[in-house]
């Protein structure tokens, strides 16, 4: 018979291991095509001002085709890409190379 004791030790193991199982994973990349301003604030480098940029020139041009594109988007540099780089989920040969 299950003592409450041992149902707390088994419940606190399966959930360490769910926690590090899920921590392993690795962080999906933000479709910067269809985020919206709040899930662009996640990237490193991007606040409110940049943004709305992002969504804005999307909104006014169309999607992004690489992440070449984000550069034409005013406060976004080479850096703000690179460091950004694998989170994009536009990430392409003509990316500027990480710093």
């Amino acid at each position: 018979m299950m003592t409450a004791k041992y149902l707390r030790r088994l419940l606190a193991a399966l959930t360490t291991a769910v926690v590090l199982a899920f921590s392993a994973l690795p962080a999906l990349a933000l479709d910067v095509n269809t985020a919206t301003a709040e899930e662009l604030q996640t990237l490193t480098g991007i606040g409110p001002q940049k943004a709305e940029a992002i969504v804005a020139y999307r909104e006014k041009n169309g999607p992004f085709k690489s992440t070449a594109g984000l550069l034409e988007v005013p406060g976004i540099g080479p850096a703000t890409v690179a460091k950004n780089r694998g989170q994009w989920g536009l990430d392409d040969p003509a990316s500027p190379p990480s710093e």
